[in-house]
């Protein structure tokens, strides 16, 4: 039997089920690498930061997720090289969806109890998607923007529903300012860059 199309999945309507002790038996999602490019890279080096914002209230599945990520990867890798991104996927597929089998051979009807009985067994998983949430986000050089909209443009494809492609206003993948004015308070020293993130000296809780 094959898998149930995804649609059928589409609209938040139960409360979140995750994997637990009474949840057995769920299969393991498709999506595994969540982060893709130079991971390493210093704050400084990839100033330039774009997310794939969700506009509806949904469940996209780990299959979806998957996709959108090799499709993003494999453009940004053709077109900027394997070592000037860093993409990030910020969903987590770990809401369980259920499937209540139904038999579709001869005499079918003598062997099954239809919907008696009818809560399903696991058959994948899903992330749930709040309106305004960020989907994916890649950081990257300033030269690199028009490429960088366009993969997260293919991406959006592999995704049910509405999307868009912002530029964000922080500095890569941190909550601090704009790069021209971080760049002031790194070599004030009230900034300090730590790899992907940033840490904060006393001096710069106005920030």
């Amino acid at each position: 039997m094959g898998r149930r199309p995804a649609r059928c999945y589409r609209y938040c309507k139960n409360k979140p089920y995750p994997k637990s002790r009474f949840c057995r038996g769920v299969p393991d999602p498709k999506i595994r690498i969540f982060d893709l490019g130079r991971k390493k890279a210093r704050v400084d080096e990839f100033p330039l930061c774009v997310h794939l914002i969700s506009k509806e209230f949904e469940q996209i599945s780990s299959e979806a997720l998957e996709a959108g990520r090799i499709c993003a990867n494999k453009y940004l890798v053709k077109t900027c090289g394997k070592d000037a991104f860093h993409l990030r996927m910020r969903l987590h597929p770990f809401h369980v969806i259920r499937i209540n089998k139904m038999l579709s051979c001869a005499g079918a009807d003598r062997l099954q109890t239809g919907m008696r009985g009818a809560f399903g067994k696991p058959q994948g998983t899903v992330a749930r998607v709040h309106i305004g949430q960020k989907i994916m986000s890649v950081r990257v050089k300033e030269q690199h923007k028009e490429n960088v909209i366009e993969a997260l443009r293919r991406a959006k494809f592999k995704f049910p529903g509405r999307q868009k492609v912002c530029l964000s206003k922080k500095w890569g993948f941190t909550k601090v300012g704009t790069p021209a004015t971080t760049r002031k308070c790194v070599l004030t020293g009230r900034l300090k860059t730590r790899s992907v993130r940033t840490a904060t000296t006393t001096a710069a809780t106005d920030l």
